[in-house]
């Protein structure tokens, strides 16, 4: 008689579990925090956070401050090929008269830094909720060599789980068909365990939050 594997002990075992139906052990396991309560400030612990993953935060009370900030990074860093394309961002750079590109003309070969807006802020790991949901759509905040991300308080929720509340809420059933959570500027390790930045995407990320 042909001796059973352990293999085809453990498969058959697999397959008395599939055909058995049995109630879930763990029923409210997804409403089950890994995380201790916390009940401080949401800006503060995602800038704590945006800045361990190498990113920057930049709370701008206004409009106004904010565009006197983007001037002073700007000269600061010399960079002339701006792009914003999502038209409440446009708006509010055309009345402060600050230079943008609207279009995406010579894009991919020139453009230094891309402004954006984004779904939400996750308090909780410092990333930025991003979607192809507005006019920025997947490339601008991919190809420009520094991401721009301008968002409000009414934007901060703690843990993901909230940003996919928040997602619901605005789509309902019509998600868009990319959503990404970017934490910090792009990186990698896989030459000789060396951490370098900007390898599949910006080498910089910068956050601006405005009241709102």
């Amino acid at each position: 008689m042909k001796e059973t594997t352990s293999k085809e002990k453990m498969l058959k075992k697999i397959r008395k579990a599939l055909l058995e139906k049995r109630d879930n052990p763990y029923p409210t396991l997804e409403d089950t925090s890994v995380y201790e309560p916390y009940t401080d400030y949401l800006d503060v612990l995602f800038a704590e956070q945006l800045s361990l993953v190498a990113g920057k935060f930049v709370f701008c009370e206004d409009e106004l401050q904010f565009v006197e900030n983007l001037l002073l990074l700007a000269d600061e860093k010399g960079w002339r090929k701006i792009y914003c394309w999502e038209p409440p961002l446009q708006k509010v750079l055309e009345h402060f008269e600050f230079p943008f590109y609207s279009t995406d003309t010579d894009f991919i070969a020139q453009a230094e830094v891309g402004i954006t807006l984004c779904e939400s802020l996750v308090a909780r790991n410092g990333s930025v909720i991003v979607s192809n949901g507005n006019a920025a759509g997947r490339r601008l905040s991919i190809y420009p060599h520094c991401h721009i991300v301008v968002a409000y308080t009414s934007q901060l929720v703690l843990d993901l789980k909230d940003a996919f509340k928040l997602l619901k809420t605005k789509y309902d059933t019509d998600l868009p068909s990319m959503i990404s959570a970017v934490t910090g500027p792009s990186r990698t390790a896989d030459i000789e365990k060396t951490l370098v930045l900007g390898a599949h995407g910006p080498k910089e990320l910068i956050v601006f939050l405005l009241e709102g």
